[in-house]
């Protein structure tokens, strides 16, 4: 059975393969690893398990993956439903899913991960952060308006929560926390709350941390 290291809630990489495997109804054995604020004893805690120092950490049998792209693409190898089926759907979420890993560092920068708290995005930006964060949320925007439409489903890639869904929770979250709802259109508004509100993302925020 697949082992899956990672530390809750406060992880927005962790929360990815998490999320997908539960939506997915994937068996696999938490292995939840306590958060630190002592970053240097954190890291020497995750070394032991990680080449990376760093989870999320997806294990099969002796197999290790590490990084969350990879795991996605790992878990799609033995099930075929963490992608769209349709050809154009996953071709579109495996690049949106790629941009998303390496891009939106304002986003990541100025909006912390911090999702049991709530924040005034005003208050504690500056205008000019804010601004640089509101255009990587008009693009956001962009990409969940367009594989709403383009799909015809309630999830960003069709009807069904995929890896691009996934991908996104995250940044579902980080609009609740910094109350960021009034720079969506209607419709991504509507997916957001969908995601946040959705029994497993919630099931996420309760976690207590391991001790």
């Amino acid at each position: 059975m697949y082992q899956l290291h990672f530390y809750a809630p406060y992880s927005s990489w962790s929360l990815r393969p998490w999320i997908l495997l539960k939506e997915l109804n994937i068996p696999f054995e938490e292995k939840q690893i306590p958060y630190l604020q002592d970053k240097t004893a954190l890291r020497q805690l995750l070394a032991q398990i990680s080449p990376t120092a760093k989870i999320p950490l997806l294990t099969d049998g002796d197999t290790v993956i590490w990084d969350s792209l990879a795991i996605v693409e790992y878990l799609a190898e033995e099930y075929p439903q963490v992608w769209a089926q349709d050809k154009d759907a996953r071709a579109w979420s495996r690049s949106v899913c790629a941009e998303m890993h390496s891009g939106f560092e304002q986003l990541r920068t100025f909006c912390n991960y911090d999702p049991l708290k709530r924040f005034n995005f005003s208050e504690i930006c500056t205008a000019v952060e804010q601004q640089k964060v509101l255009q990587e949320l008009q693009r956001i925007d962009q990409i969940w308006s367009q594989g709403l439409s383009r799909f015809g489903g309630d999830y960003l890639a069709g009807d069904k929560f995929t890896a691009v869904d996934a991908f996104f929770a995250p940044v579902v979250g980080r609009i609740e926390i910094y109350g960021l709802h009034g720079y969506l259109s209607d419709a991504t508004l509507r997916y957001q709350q969908k995601i946040q509100h959705s029994a497993t993302l919630q099931q996420w925020l309760n976690k207590e941390n391991a001790n």
